[in-house]
């Protein structure tokens, strides 16, 4: 796992890096310089498979098509053929007056399935009431508030069962409380089993947003959970029972940040990757509905200590890197924030994805389910498709296939403190400030291996790309087919990290 020294000054936003790409002679402004040479391979027209826009079907008794709409903090499992994902009761406009007038059976814990991760059936909902401990529980510590929600739930299989954790909690305070239910189905009916972590006055942690992970090393099971009160914790499960091996643990620290009335740590999601040997936890930094982004760190351990980018524990309260989602916009398109919450998902052919919401710009409201291809970098980093997946056939490509222009896009660390409350951001504060949604810059690359004063090289048997700029090199950047949801387009897409371990992002566009 690569180590690097901390680099000196800030990271360069956006409005630099455009300006910088101008005077490179990266970024043609006005006329484009046509290429060398026809490229062999051109974005080839298709239509996406949904719209972003859902508020036509946002009414209660259209929720059977709410397949990829009303997403949030979601939790995926493949399971025989077909992926099965759960998700906080999160529904724009929702009106639970108006469901019990038009007969919708609306519960708690969204559920859906989907055989090719694109296009999604709901399935409706895990509970049909919120569990009575769970609600007592956090009722006694927070003077009857709270509990009115079901939050971030997760599937995992045992034996021939299936375990759905899950969190109920009250805003803005650490009165929360974890449980477990079982089921021979993945759409149940669901048992309740009883209480993983319970927290409440007094408690350094919080107790929601649980994540599960059989070791395959050793068999013993851990769950990552918590929030910004008191950071990320990890508790050993009994495998048997899937509660907490030792009652009333409420584990060790993996992870913090230094403020935590306004830099928001929660969300954690755990996976091995087997050919690696490593396991790695992503996080979600910062307010859910504008700067939400995922952070990762990598161990040789299911319980920790995890490492950043540049090596640190990232229990040290440093800004962790590195960083591969936050609010973007490439042209053609109005945007996305909220763009965190993940849950890892295993497709067992040796591909891995990532599912979390996006919240599309600019009101933040309307919450979509984004699923991104996940790879791996040379140095063993995952890192995530700039565009959501649409079932897009794998292909190899070659160096002409690259000639032509491309819009990239450099993930950044959100530039601007806000007043926040909980680690979220006041009402009235939900749409997002001017410079904290990444831009895309144009850049032509040159069949002859050239971008204005930058080179570039493809590295065939690898799929790999490398740009070579007088002040940076970006390295091993792969290179895969994918669609373009903004032209509705199959083309070829780029992902990899940058020196300072922020995402660089780019598609092909002519």
């Amino acid at each position: 796992m690569r180590k690097q020294s901390m680099p000196n000054g800030a990271f360069v936003q956006t409005k630099r890096l455009i300006n910088r790409l101008v005077v490179l002679g990266l970024l043609v402004v006005g006329g484009l310089t046509s290429c060398s040479s026809p490229a062999a391979f051109s974005p080839i027209p298709s239509p996406n498979p949904w719209a972003d826009d859902y508020t036509e079907l946002s009414s209660m008794e259209n929720y059977t098509k709410w397949g990829t709409y009303n997403v949030h903090d979601p939790s995926c499992k493949k399971i025989g053929d077909t992926y099965y994902m759960y998700s906080t009761d999160a529904i724009f406009a929702e009106n639970r007056k108006e469901a019990e007038e038009k007969g919708v059976p609306l519960g708690y814990i969204q559920v859906r399935k989907s055989k090719d991760l694109v296009n999604w059936q709901f399935v409706g909902w895990a509970f049909p009431d919120i569990p009575a401990e769970a609600k007592a529980w956090v009722h006694s510590q927070a003077d009857g508030e709270g509990a009115t929600n079901i939050w971030a739930p997760f599937i995992i299989p045992y034996g021939e069962i299936y375990r759905l954790y899950y969190c109920v909690s009250a805003f803005a305070l650490n009165t929360s409380y974890i449980g477990m239910a079982e089921s021979e189905s993945p759409e149940g009916p669901w048992t309740l089993k009883g209480c993983v972590v319970k927290t409440g006055r007094g408690d350094a942690m919080n107790a929601i947003d649980p994540s599960v992970i059989a070791d395959p090393k050793t068999g013993k099971w851990w769950m990552h959970y918590g929030s910004y009160f008191g950071g990320l914790f990890c508790v050993e499960l009994n495998p048997e029972t899937g509660l907490a091996m030792n009652d009333n643990d409420k584990g060790h620290l993996i992870a913090r940040r230094a403020n935590y009335k306004k830099d928001n740590l929660e969300a954690p999601d755990i996976m091995y990757q087997p050919e690696l040997g490593k396991y790695y936890l992503f996080t979600s930094y910062d307010p859910l509905m504008t700067t939400y982004n995922v952070r990762v760190a990598c161990s040789d351990s299911p319980e920790g200590p995890f490492l950043d980018f540049y090596g640190k524990d990232i229990k040290d309260t440093t800004n962790n890197v590195p960083i591969l989602t936050a609010p973007y916009r490439f042209e053609n398109h109005s945007g996305w924030a909220g763009t965190a919450h993940c849950g890892i998902i295993d497709a067992g052919d040796g591909r891995y994805f990532m599912a979390h919401q996006g919240r599309l710009s600019p009101q933040n409201q309307l919450m979509d389910l984004h699923v991104r291809q996940l790879f791996f970098t040379e140095d063993g980093w995952p890192v995530v498709s700039p565009e959501r997946y649409a079932g897009t056939a794998p292909r190899t490509f070659e160096a002409k296939d690259l000639a032509g222009e491309w819009e990239i896009i450099r993930i950044q660390e959100p530039p601007l403190e806000r007043q926040l409350e909980a680690g979220q951001i006041l009402w009235g504060e939900g749409d997002l400030q001017k410079g904290e949604q990444a831009l895309s810059a144009r850049v032509v690359l040159e069949a002859n291996g050239t971008a204005g004063e930058a080179t570039w090289h493809f590295n065939t048997s690898k799929q790999l790309l490398t740009i070579r700029t007088a002040e940076e090199n970006l390295n091993n950047l792969i290179i895969f087919a994918g669609h373009d949801w903004e032209n509705e387009t199959e083309t070829v897409l780029f992902t990899g990290l940058d020196a300072k371990g922020h995402s660089v992002w780019g598609k092909r566009i002519k």
